[in-house]
């Protein structure tokens, strides 16, 4: 079956020779191949102001670019987020995305259930893939995946997105190129399966 893939690169840099990149650019060919249309959001690239108050928010009139990536995820079956392990979570301007482009009345509205909102973006999958400098075991089980269980449940399940898969990609930096090789070819993979 043929699905609609849009993927979000979450790396902070444009520059494209981190590995993140070219984990992106393994699961595009992997999903063109496999007969699935694809588009990309380089977060990077986008002017997004900060949000400084909940009013902003609330408002409901993001910028152009945020507008633009509004469009590309109504279309999509599936997203793809890709970042690094900054500090423990998520690069500040990957969360500035999500703050500017999951607004009421696009990922959720006002209503009468107990939370105050409904989801709006129900019938979409997700894969999050995340690199890291240490061991994927450590950020799991030692470090609890905090940041990660935060964007599943706090972010993508809070606008109705599920299931919603994970890759933990540890180091990222071992001088060891089969094991780079070896994530290249899963994310291939996984992007001809469309998950």
């Amino acid at each position: 079956m043929s699905r609609r893939i849009v993927i979000i690169q979450g790396h902070p840099d444009p520059e494209t020779g981190h590995f993140c990149h070219a984990l992106a650019a393994a699961y595009e060919r992997g999903a063109e191949a496999g007969g699935h249309a694809v588009r990309r959001i380089c977060v990077a690239t986008l002017d997004l102001p900060i949000l400084r108050t909940p009013a902003d928010w609330e408002s409901g009139a993001p910028p152009g670019a945020a507008r633009s990536c509004q469009e590309d995820i109504a279309w999509a079956d599936h997203l793809v987020v890709l970042y690094p392990l900054w500090l423990g979570s998520m690069p500040a301007l990957l969360k500035g995305f999500f703050e500017q482009v999951f607004r009421p009345g696009f990922a959720v509205a006002k209503s009468g259930s107990a939370s105050g909102w409904a989801s709006m973006l129900k019938g979409k999958s997700a894969r999050i893939v995340v690199t890291m400098g240490m061991p994927a075991l450590v950020y799991r089980w030692y470090f609890g995946a905090h940041s990660l269980k935060s964007l599943e449940r706090n972010i993508l399940g809070f606008v109705g997105i599920g299931p919603i898969r994970e890759s933990l990609v540890g180091m990222v930096a071992s001088p060891d190129p089969s094991r780079r090789e070896r994530w290249l070819a899963k994310m291939e993979r996984l992007g001809g399966q469309g998950r």
